[in-house]
C-alpha cells in the first residue's frame, strides 16, 4: 500500500465549539471547509472536524472514544504556557513517565488532547 498522506476524522456533537477551538485556539491552519466538515493541516498529514459525533462535558472514556489526539511538541512548558494564554485549561499539565512528559487538555466535546514532549525511548520516538 503506497499511502499518500494520514488523516484523522474526529466526529463532534458541539461542531462549531470545536471548530473555533481548533482554528482559534490551538491555532490549526485550514485546509478545507464544507458543509458539515472542516480539515485542518498538522504537519505531516490532517485532521477533519465533522458533524455527528457525541458530545460530553466532560472526559470521554475509552468506550466513548478510543481515540487520543497527541501533538508532539520540542517544549512542553512553552506550549503550555502558550495554550493557557490562550485559554485552554488542562486537566494535567505534567505527567511523566520513562519515555518523555505529556499535558492534558480537553476539546469543547471532551475529546483527551495530550501534548507530548517524547524522548528516544518513546513508542513514537521517530529517527
Amino acid at each position: 500500500m503506497n499511502v499518500k498522506e494520514f488523516g484523522t476524522i474526529l466526529f463532534v456533537e458541539r461542531y462549531d465549539q470545536c471548530v473555533t477551538f481548533y482554528r482559534d485556539i490551538l491555532k490549526l491552519e485550514v485546509r478545507n471547509v464544507k458543509d458539515s466538515l472542516v480539515t485542518f493541516n498538522i504537519s505531516s498529514g490532517y485532521l477533519m472536524v465533522e458533524k455527528g459525533g457525541f458530545g460530553s462535558a466532560n472526559e470521554k472514556n475509552r468506550q466513548q472514544n478510543p481515540v487520543v489526539l497527541r501533538f508532539d511538541v520540542d517544549s512542553l512548558e512553552e506550549s503550555i504556557q502558550d495554550l493557557e494564554d490562550r485559554g485552554v485549561i488542562f486537566s494535567n499539565r505534567y505527567l511523566e513517565f520513562d519515555w518523555g512528559k505529556i499535558a492534558v487538555f480537553l476539546d469543547p466535546d471532551g475529546n483527551r488532547i495530550e501534548l507530548g514532549e517524547i524522548n528516544k525511548t518513546s513508542g513514537s520516538h521517530k529517527e
